[in-house]
């Protein structure tokens, strides 16, 4: 296999994964390059966030998926740079040469020049800050047990989601379901049920790709599950305690301890190497723009595909980046390097759009598969059902939908693990102090501060 033409994959997301599967039959020896062991299926991971499956049930062990396909090869391993000359691929810890490279590298979260918001906001594109939201929704309700400042207490039932596009209104959705069902009766001293979950979204509607119609249906929905949605709200500011909006001439502080974002995602930091080693141009958002075949200009043996990739050939748009689009990337590529070895040519890529979803709580969403439109009921089963045959291993798909089923008939999410070093600082020991103190003089302590929450980093 030694001299078999040497197919390198770097990233094994939705893009990566499919192009080393389509590869299976081409004369290739292929070598996938990640820093995670698994491929993780994202447009699920609010549902790790918010209890209603575990990690597990959304993440498949690379090598597991690829066991039986004996031309690859899974490496663990961190990607530095790129030697485009010597066709080379920098490791941490090494190099690995290549004769077709893919570049798969995805997209992490985009907090516009202030990434210190990152502290206060995790965002969700990977398992551990689906995790850390998990633990710090959690932590508020439970802090929030402890206290007897009324105004503390609020401030730590307020939960602040910015962000109105897909990932924003599930989890807002979601968050919604916990605050009135699941944890309803788990509590003494609060009523889980009063807790404000706040969505602000810059632009005039939720889900902004979406048509206008759909978008108020999705408004709609939110809001009989008791969501406040507020339009045209731009964040200025985010602290540990608080977020700072503007609307329009107006400023508005609105307490809170627990922030999640989901305003916006940009490329991989290995866009710019790429770029520099190439002369790739890249976009705004950091992707690397590339050729109608999805290769480099110059480099026709180089390839980026998914989140990292501007292919606006099509419709001078970039294509969203959503999982549909580099699943259809890797195996265009794959296909492409398979006719390349034997002669052959093929076509430009042509993206085969077959619709959005979103799901809004408990049996509803909306679809937008461009011949219809719906929302309800139908359209939260389609969504369902997508996302089911989407999910990579059978066994995983299976485990999701018994939970799913559960969740349905009970309202219970049985995955509501605090998990995590250490607690938040508004709550463990000195909130116990606090709340002693109180207790003893019913008075609360002239001199407390707030304190820094450590956040999770994004992919």
């Amino acid at each position: 296999m030694s001299d078999l033409h040497h197919v390198v994959i770097i990233g094994g997301g939705f893009g990566g994964l499919q192009a080393a599967i389509n590869l299976k039959r081409a004369p290739v020896k292929v070598t996938l390059l990640d820093r995670r062991n698994f491929h993780l299926f994202q447009p699920l991971l609010y549902q790790v966030a918010t209890g209603s499956l575990s990690p597990a049930n959304i993440a498949s062990p690379l090598r597991e998926v690829l066991k039986r396909q004996k031309n690859v090869q899974v490496l663990l391993a961190e990607v530095c740079d790129i030697d485009a000359a010597h066709r080379q691929v920098i490791l941490r810890d090494g190099a690995i040469g290549f004769d077709t490279l893919i570049v798969a590298a995805g997209a992490r979260d985009n907090y516009f020049g202030h990434e210190d918001w990152e502290e206060f906001a995790p965002g969700l594109k990977t398992i551990e800050d689906a995790t850390e939201i998990r633990r710090r929704i959690l932590l508020a309700f439970e802090a929030a047990e402890r206290d007897l400042d009324p105004e503390r207490v609020k401030a730590l039932l307020t939960f602040v989601i910015v962000g109105g596009g897909p990932t924003g209104v599930e989890m807002a959705g979601a968050l919604a379901e916990i605050a009135h069902d699941t944890l309803k009766n788990n509590f003494r001293r609060i009523n889980p049920a009063e807790a404000r979950i706040i969505l602000l979204e810059g632009t005039d509607r939720v889900l902004p790709p979406f048509p206008p119609p759909l978008s108020s249906k999705a408004k709609a929905s939110l809001e009989r599950l008791g969501v406040v949605v507020r339009t045209g709200a731009l964040v200025t500011d985010l602290q540990v305690n608080c977020v700072t909006v503007r609307h329009g001439e107006q400023s508005e502080t609105i307490p809170t301890h627990t922030i999640i974002w989901a305003a916006g995602v940009q490329a991989s930091p290995l866009g710019k190497a790429l770029a520099s080693a190439t002369g790739a141009g890249l976009d705004r958002g950091g992707r690397v723009i590339v050729q109608p075949d999805m290769s480099l200009p110059g480099h026709p043996n180089i390839f980026v595909i998914g989140d990292l990739a501007n292919f606006s050939h099509q419709t001078g748009k970039p294509l969203p980046g959503v999982a549909p689009p580099a699943m259809q990337e890797g195996r265009y590529v794959a296909q492409l390097i398979a006719a390349r070895l034997t002669g052959k040519t093929m076509p430009s890529f042509v993206y085969k759009d077959h619709g959005s979803m979103a799901t809004i709580g408990r049996a509803h969403a909306v679809a937008d598969l461009g011949w219809i439109r719906f929302s309800g009921h139908l359209a939260w089963l389609t969504w369902l059902f997508v996302h089911l045959i989407n999910i990579v291993e059978f066994q995983n798909r299976i485990m999701v939908l018994l939970q799913w089923a559960w969740n349905y008939f009970t309202r219970h999410r049985s995955a509501r693990l605090i998990t995590g070093e250490g607690a938040a600082p508004w709550t463990a020991t000195s909130l116990g102090q606090r709340n002693r103190s109180s207790d003893a003089s019913h008075q609360r302590p002239q001199d407390e501060s707030p304190t820094t929450v450590k956040g999770a980093t994004s992919d």
